[in-house]
């Protein structure tokens, strides 16, 4: 039985380790310095508490990072200190310039790599959700989910390519997501927001519905998507395309950070006066702004 070492399972991280359950892997968590809500993803996942990295390290064959962006090198970094020898597979939302970076740091310290890239939401059924996966283990791992909701696919490519795809599939799909609601915003902010959604009922028909969409699915989890989104940026602007769309983007993620955590996603006036004031204040993304926008909404 292959034992995979999920850091950390948050939403996301919880499923994948589910999913690898399904396969016939031993899951593992490390519970240090995790908080209460993880926990309790990782017990409803069905994972093992290994208590800390090191034992973590010391017992699995495999190491799936699914973290935030930005937390990406760190990860890394920590396993690499611990002289981690066997596969690890950096399946965040990175660029790949970043990817290969996270490649070196752990092969240095003794690791294989396998650069992957996670499309779609939290797989609870199989077709919902795929695991691109490229580097010279890529194939040794899709095996790991080959049962299962999560739908694992090798990539003929070296380390850098899933997180290439995963930066292009996602530069635009939560980069036009960000411009439909700045879209909004800059219309309500100057009084035509009625005016907007009336047009586009006509000449566009689905834009109302997807801004709308658009607020639900991203507001709360938009702490998460600011360093996606500039990982993005450095992604085109490596490959000698221009980075504002997704250095824009990231501002426009930022000014939304006060919904992490919420119980219920914001209303789309919520959010439309969340980014006018965080123009206007210059402190966007925070819980002081989230308030002021409910409170101007009504």
């Amino acid at each position: 039985m292959t034992t995979i070492g999920i850091l950390h399972p948050g939403e996301m991280g919880s499923a994948v380790g589910a999913a690898a359950r399904a396969g016939g892997a031993r899951v593992l968590w490390a519970s240090a310095g995790r908080g209460g809500a993880t926990r309790e993803r990782a017990a409803a996942a069905g994972l093992e508490d290994a208590g800390t990295l090191a034992a973590l390290v010391a017992a699995s064959d495999v190491i799936l990072s699914v973290c935030p962006p930005a937390a990406a090198r760190a990860v890394a970094q920590a396993v690499a200190a611990h002289r981690f020898a066997g596969l690890y597979v950096d399946a965040n939302a990175i660029a790949p310039a970043t990817t290969r970076e996270v490649g070196a740091r752990v092969e240095k310290a003794g690791a294989r790599f396998v650069d992957g890239g996670i499309i779609g939401p939290p797989p609870r059924t199989r077709g919902t959700a795929r695991l691109y996966l490229a580097g010279e283990g890529a194939a040794r791992v899709a095996a790991l989910f080959a049962e299962g909701p999560l739908e694992a696919i090798a990539l003929d490519g070296p380390p850098g390519a899933a997180s290439a795809l995963k930066a292009a599939y996602a530069g635009w799909n939560k980069g036009h997501a960000a411009l439909l609601m700045a879209a909004r915003a800059f219309a309500a902010a100057e009084g035509v927001e009625a005016a907007l959604l009336a047009e586009w009922r006509i000449s566009q028909p689905e834009l109302p519905a997807r801004s709308e969409a658009a607020v639900r699915s991203n507001a709360r989890k938009a702490w998460r998507f600011v360093g996606e989104m500039e990982e993005i940026a450095a992604s085109f602007a490596a490959a000698g395309l221009p980075e504002g769309f997704h250095t824009a983007a990231a501002e426009i993620y930022r000014r939304l950070e006060g919904w992490k955590d919420t119980e219920a996603p914001p209303a789309a006036a919520e959010v439309s006066g969340a980014l006018a004031l965080g123009g206007r204040r210059g402190g966007g993304g925070t819980r002081r702004t989230a308030r002021r926008a409910r409170e101007a909404s009504r």
